[in-house]
């Protein structure tokens, strides 16, 4: 695919963002043990820089849902195809993905999550699109809100591709 790229956020601001939240993060849950709940694909490299940054004894589990398939938006149905391995009655949760759009999956994990009785589940984003938003829901915490449009790197893809990219860049038309 040949077509021109806006990088969005570069690399050094990147890094500078999940510093801010690792900071942040560690303050609210001083005192705690953090159960990071990762959901794959995309979040796992936010995840990787996020958790370097957090200085409390965190674990790091992984859940895999769906909801895009190949396309550009979400389906708007959620799945989750790999569920966690782990109990998370009386711990404390935190959720991680690299963006919430229509808030779909973040709700239906959480849902999912509160069955087993935890004594809190945040959620934590690096990427926010509010004006997609259709599940009635907000991150507790966010690198950066974005206006509509389809972004990809830094573990967002466009198909099978371009998670690699250590930015985040939208394609101009």
């Amino acid at each position: 695919m040949d077509r021109k790229k806006k990088v969005l956020f570069s690399e050094k601001e990147i890094k500078a963002k999940n510093a801010e939240l690792g900071k942040k993060i560690s303050e609210d849950y001083k005192g705690k043990k953090i159960l990071i709940v990762s959901l794959l694909k995309g979040s796992f490299i936010f995840t990787a820089d996020l958790v370097r940054e957090i200085n409390v004894p965190t674990q790091i589990e992984f859940m895999t849902t769906s909801s895009y398939g190949h396309g550009e938006e979400s389906s708007g149905n959620v799945d989750i195809v790999n569920d966690l391995g782990v109990d998370v009655e009386g711990r404390d949760v935190l959720i991680v993905d690299d963006i919430m759009d229509s808030g779909l999956t973040m709700k239906v994990i959480i849902d999912h999550l509160k069955k087993s009785n935890p004594s809190s589940i945040k959620s934590c984003v690096f990427l926010d699109k509010p004006d997609r938003r259709v599940a009635d829901i907000a991150p507790d915490y966010v690198g950066y809100s974005i206006p509509d449009l389809f972004i990809v790197g830094y573990g967002l893809n466009y198909g099978d591709y371009y998670r690699n990219i250590p930015y985040i860049f939208s394609f101009e038309d």
